[in-house]
C-alpha cells in the first residue's frame, strides 16, 4: 500500500497560491500547515495519498467562485471535495494544487412539500435530507451505504446509488437541477424544476462527471412519498447459479423491487456476527427482496417474489413481519463495508456494472480468480441492476499482497466488460479505475470524453488526470497488460 507522499511544491508557489486565496477567504478558510491539511490528502480510497499544497474551505457561493478565479488566473489546479467518502481517489489531491472543499455550505435551502422537493446546498449529509422531509412524510431516495457521512455534492459528482436505486433510480434520475460555477468563475444552472429543460441534457452530463466539470454550489432535488408499508424477503440458496437465476427471473416476472440485493456465504458469515441480522450462514448466497407501498400492493407483491424465490430453488425464506425487523434484514447489508474488517486487515471495494443475466457466470468467475491470485473476496450486489461491489480482502502489511489486490480487482473488472458490462455503477472512476477505461472505451470514444472536458475546462485545471486516461497511459497499460485484457473463462457455465 501506497505510503503518504511528502510535499513536493515549492513554498515560492505555496505562498503565492496562500495570498490569493487569503484575499478570497476568511483567513481561517484557507489551510496550508501540514498538519492542517494532512486529513484531505486521500479520500475513502486511503491506499492513495498525496498532501496537498492548499485546503479552500469557501462557506458560500460569492467565495466558491472567488477561489475558482484566483486558480484560474494563476493556473493552480483544483481537486473539488465533497465529505471524502468517495472509494475510487476521486478527490485524491494533486501535488501543487489546491483542494476545494465545499463541507462548508451545509443548509437546506428549502424544503416545498407541495412540489416534493428540497433545494440544498453540496455539503448538506445524504441523510439529513430524509431527516428533514420526514415530517412531511417525503424521503430523499438515493441511499448509498455511507449516506450518514456522504453528501449531495459528493453524490452529484459520483452519480450515487444504494440499495433502493432499482426502483426509484441513482442520483441523476433524482436530481431536477444544480447550480455550479466554472473554473473562470462563471456561474450556470443546468436542468430546472420543471419536467423538462430547454437545450442538451448537459445536467445528465454534469452528474457522475466527477469534479472535472465544475464545483457544485446548490443543487434540487426530488423528494418521494415515504410508502405506507414495506417489507423484505430474505431468501436463502444451496447455489449461487440458482441465486443469480433468481434476480433475473423476478425481473422477467414483471416485478420491480423497492431492492434487490445478493450476498454470498462469505458476506453472510462476515456481516452475521456483527449485526447479527438473522442471515442464514450456510446459504451459498442470500437474496433480500424488498416490497413497498400500500398494505395490499406490499401483500401481493410479496406473494409473487415468494413463489419466483421457491421456483428458483431456494432453500428457506423468511419474511420481515415489522419495520423492525425489516431493518434488521437490512443492516447485514448496509454494514457489510465495516464488517470486513472483522476478518481482514484490510479490503479493496470494487464496483461494476453487468448485465443480471450473468450474475452468476461473474460469481463463478471471481471464485476461480481468488485462486488465481490467493485472495479471498467477499460479493455483495445491487442484484436488481447488475452493480456489483466484491470485497478483496488482503493485508497491506504482507509484501506484495495490495499488488495482487488491484490486480484481481482490474480482473473483475475486465470479466464486466466482456460480459457486455462496465467499470463502474456508482463509485466512479477516479484513479482507481482509470486504466480500466482503456480496456473499455477505444481511443475515439476517450477523446470525445475529453471534448466534453475542454468545452467546460479548456485549462483541465478541474480535477485533471481522473476519470479519463490519455493515449500515452492506455499505450503503457496495454504494454504491462500483456493481454490479460483478453483474460476469457470459457470452462464456465453459459447462461
Amino acid at each position: 500500500m501506497n505510503a503518504p507522499i511528502e510535499p513536493v511544491f515549492s513554498l515560492a508557489r505555496q505562498r503565492e497560491v496562500v495570498a490569493a486565496l487569503q484575499a478570497a477567504l476568511p483567513q481561517h478558510a484557507v489551510l496550508h500547515q501540514e498538519e492542517d491539511t494532512r486529513p484531505y490528502e486521500c479520500d475513502g480510497l486511503s491506499a492513495y495519498r498525496q498532501l496537498p499544497m492548499v485546503v479552500a474551505l469557501p462557506e458560500n457561493e460569492a467565495q466558491v467562485i472567488a477561489v475558482l478565479r484566483a486558480c484560474h488566473r494563476l493556473n493552480v489546479q483544483i481537486v473539488p471535495r465533497g465529505a471524502g467518502t468517495g472509494l475510487s481517489g476521486g478527490a485524491t489531491p494533486i501535488a501543487d494544487g489546491v483542494v476545494l472543499s465545499t463541507a462548508r455550505l451545509n443548509r437546506i435551502l428549502k424544503l416545498d412539500a407541495y412540489s416534493r422537493t428540497a433545494v440544498v446546498q453540496p455539503g448538506v449529509r445524504n441523510l439529513a435530507i430524509s431527516e428533514a422531509a420526514n415530517p412531511h412524510g417525503l424521503y430523499y431516495a438515493p441511499d448509498p451505504s455511507s449516506q450518514i457521512a456522504c453528501s449531495i455534492g459528493g453524490n452529484v459528482a459520483e452519480n450515487s446509488g444504494g440499495v433502493h436505486c432499482l426502483k426509484y433510480g441513482l442520483t441523476v434520475h433524482n436530481v431536477l437541477r444544480v447550480r455550479m460555477v466554472t473554473i473562470e468563475g462563471e456561474v450556470v444552472e443546468l436542468g430546472s424544476e420543471g419536467l423538462d429543460a430547454p437545450g442538451l441534457d448537459l445536467l445528465a452530463v454534469f452528474i457522475g462527471s466527477e469534479g472535472m466539470l465544475g464545483v457544485v454550489t446548490e443543487v434540487t432535488v426530488k423528494l418521494v412519498p415515504k410508502p405506507q408499508q414495506a417489507r423484505v424477503i430474505m431468501a436463502s440458496f444451496d447455489d449461487v447459479v440458482k441465486g443469480g437465476n433468481a434476480v433475473a427471473n423476478v425481473i422477467a416476472a414483471g416485478i420491480i423491487p423497492a431492492g434487490l440485493e445478493m450476498m454470498d456465504k462469505t458476506s453472510s458469515r462476515m456481516v452475521e456476527p456483527f449485526v447479527k441480522a438473522g442471515y442464514d450462514i450456510n446459504a451459498e448466497a442470500i437474496l433480500l427482496c424488498e416490497s413497498d407501498g400500500t398494505p395490499e400492493e406490499v401483500e401481493e407483491e410479496i406473494a409473487r417474489m415468494t413463489e419466483v424465490m421457491n421456483a428458483s430453488g431456494a432453500t428457506a425464506i423468511a419474511v420481515s413481519n415489522s419495520e423492525a425487523e425489516r431493518v434488521r434484514f437490512w443492516s447485514g447489508r448496509k454494514n457489510a463495508f465495516p464488517a470486513a474488517g472483522r476478518i481482514s486487515p484490510d479490503y479493496y471495494c470494487m464496483d461494476g456494472t453487468i448485465p443480471r443475466k450473468y450474475l452468476a457466470k461473474v460469481l463463478l468467475g471471481i471464485a476461480e480468480m481468488e485462486k488465481t491470485y490467493g485472495l479471498r473476496c467477499a460479493n455483495v450486489f445491487h442484484a436488481g441492476d447488475g452493480n456489483l461491489h466484491p470485497l478483496i480482502l488482503f493485508d497491506a502489511n504482507t509484501p506484495g499482497e495490495f499488488d495482487r489486490a488491484e490486480k484481481f480487482g482490474a480482473a473483475i473488472l475486465e470479466l464486466c466488460v466482456e460480459v457486455g458490462g462496465t467499470i463502474t455503477g456508482e463509485h466512479g472512476v477516479g484513479i482507481e479505475k482509470i486504466n480500466s477505461m482503456c480496456v473499455q472505451f477505444a481511443p475515439e470514444e476517450r477523446e470525445a470524453f475529453f471534448a466534453v472536458k475542454r468545452a467546460f475546462d479548456p485549462a483541465f485545471l478541474l480535477n485533471p488526470d481522473k476519470a479519463i486516461p490519455t493515449l500515452q497511459r492506455c499505450a503503457e497499460y496495454g504494454k504491462m497488460h500483456v493481454q490479460r485484457g483478453a483474460l476469457k473463462f470459457p470452462d464456465l457455465p453459459r447462461f
